[in-house]
């Protein structure tokens, strides 16, 4: 039975999330509003019954991502706040998930310094660029939400270059996806100029992101 509900739910997860992606290319919003918060619900269904041993910081991570979407969904500076924290505090289960699986001692002491700092970087970078399209309030706090995204960043590649296999890197790919999908989200927002007019590219590297973070910490 557990077996069954496994591949029930990813199977909902691509079906959904399917369906988000072709409504989003389509700029179908209410579509994509209806299809939106059951993309983290199924895939927090799957990891419930695929994960031998359930984690309950993944669980919470994945909870407040999915209530990041449900947030998000309104228009608003305060809904758009609302989701922000929710998905920090889903980057700080995260990053507790990460960590008791990475030795300090053998990730090499120059990425521990260079890590931060591109990630940092690219960061400051993006929001120089942005600083003309943002409202002046969410300024500060939208690039330490981003900063806060690089930080789980670092602590996913910390534990895949501190242990061997495919689960670390395959989580530590995803959680690039995640931030790639938040650079994208906040030029699609509010830069509009961008060349990204639709939320096509920030949920394909979202759902990705997530679903590739959750295979990676099975």
């Amino acid at each position: 039975m557990k077996m069954m509900m496994k591949y029930l739910m990813i199977i909902l997860f691509l079906a959904v999330t399917g369906v988000h992606l072709y409504a989003s290319f389509r700029l179908d919003k209410p579509l994509r509003n209806k299809t939106k918060p059951f993309i983290l619900l199924t895939l927090l269904g799957f990891y419930c019954f695929a994960a031998s041993k359930i984690s309950v910081t993944v669980v919470l991570a994945l909870l407040f991502s999915w209530l990041g979407d449900v947030l998000l969904i309104p228009k608003g500076t305060k809904w758009f706040t609302a989701g922000g924290i929710a998905f920090m505090i889903s980057h700080f289960f995260f990053i507790l998930s990460y960590a008791q699986y990475i030795n300090f001692a053998l990730v090499n002491k120059v990425m521990l310094v260079i890590l931060p700092v591109l990630f940092a970087a690219v960061s400051c970078v993006i929001f120089h660029y942005l600083r003309p399209h943002l409202p002046k309030p969410l300024f500060y706090p939208m690039l330490l939400y981003l900063l806060i995204n690089g930080t789980m960043n670092c602590f996913a590649w910390f534990r895949s270059l501190s242990t061997s296999g495919a689960a670390s890197l395959i989580t530590a790919a995803g959680a690039l996806l995640f931030f790639i999908s938040d650079c994208s989200l906040f030029f699609v927002r509010f830069d509009k100029n961008s060349v990204m007019k639709s939320h096509f590219t920030v949920m394909l590297t979202y759902s990705l992101g997530e679903l590739l973070i959750v295979l990676g910490l099975l």
